[in-house]
């Protein structure tokens, strides 16, 4: 494990802590209750918090699967380090050295099939890891890293995340408070099933090197990134609906890349990559069947 400096291993440490806080939070609720404009805020808080983890940290910080001013990656980072992801760098620090690019390995830094299996091995991907020595990424970004916005970002993660709290709190004092823990930790585990669930469970429509699964459930769950087995054969692009069906491409629903489209027409994002046809079939697990036949479905 690299070795990091104190004050920004104590930084990185928050992260667990301020993640069980929100979970205890979660239990206002049964106390307090939910009143309608209560239970609102911890959706939309939900819904924003989930679309800058997947369009910024993943699609655009992460794979690069478009681009967008700096201004887009600098606000949509202030708000994923909101929902207690941690920070833009530690992320993609993780994401690539000590996921991608040894998926389901020994060196995975949360897979659910290393170093446990089974049940063992859901609860170690789901959250066990954050709570080991994995925690911390094998290395940082260096192009993040120079970015001095995004490292400064990084290393303040947790104050985005507890002014939000604050703000809820003095929205609507311990109910609205308690709306805001329970929205954070249901979008914590929702983000983990992409690590857990959709490493388990789901179709293989293309070839991989890994146990990644195309997982209808968490890709409804986390705006497109349950389409996990297209993603780990493109990682690179902007779109991760798509699967492969007797020969045919098929669109699957994928919010985030309509939110990227979105940015595109307004002009804040540009360059999508997108795998072609050609692209698809090859990769399908059933080239020999493939024909180059399209299927609208959610396009």
């Amino acid at each position: 494990m690299k070795k990091y400096p104190r004050l920004l291993a104590l930084s990185y440490s928050l992260g667990p802590f301020l993640i069980i806080v929100t979970h205890l939070g979660a239990f206002l609720p049964f106390f307090t209750g939910l009143s309608w404009s209560s239970i609102l805020w911890a959706v939309a808080l939900y819904v924003v918090r989930m679309m800058s983890i997947t369009a910024i940290y993943h699609r655009l910080l992460i794979h690069k699967s478009y681009q967008a001013p700096a201004i887009i990656k600098w606000v949509g980072s202030i708000i994923a380090c909101s929902s207690g992801q941690m920070g833009p760098n530690w992320w993609k620090g993780h994401h690539i050295q000590g996921h991608h690019n040894n998926s389901d390995q020994p060196d995975d830094s949360h897979s659910p099939h290393t170093p446990f299996k089974g049940f063992k091995g859901f609860l170690w991907s789901q959250c066990g890891w954050l709570l080991s020595r994995n925690f911390f990424p094998p290395s940082l970004p260096a192009d993040l890293e120079a970015d001095w916005v995004l490292k400064t970002i990084d290393r303040l993660h947790f104050i985005p995340l507890i002014l939000l709290g604050a703000i809820s709190f003095w929205i609507g004092g311990l109910e609205f408070f308690g709306a805001f823990c329970l929205s954070t930790m249901i979008l914590f585990h929702c983000v983990a099933f992409v690590n857990s669930l959709a490493h388990i469970f789901g179709k293989t429509p293309f070839v991989s090197n890994d146990y990644s699964r195309n997982n209808w459930f968490v890709a409804m769950l986390t705006f497109g990134e349950g389409w996990h087995n297209m993603h780990h054969a493109f990682q690179w692009s902007a779109r991760h609906g798509f699967s492969v069906k007797e020969g045919k491409i098929v669109y699957l629903i994928d919010p985030t890349y309509q939110f990227i489209r979105l940015l595109e027409r307004l002009h804040l994002s540009s360059n999508l990559k997108l795998p072609t046809e050609a692209e698809l079939l090859q990769a399908a697990n059933s080239v020999s069947t493939a024909k180059k036949i399209t299927v609208d479905v959610f396009r």
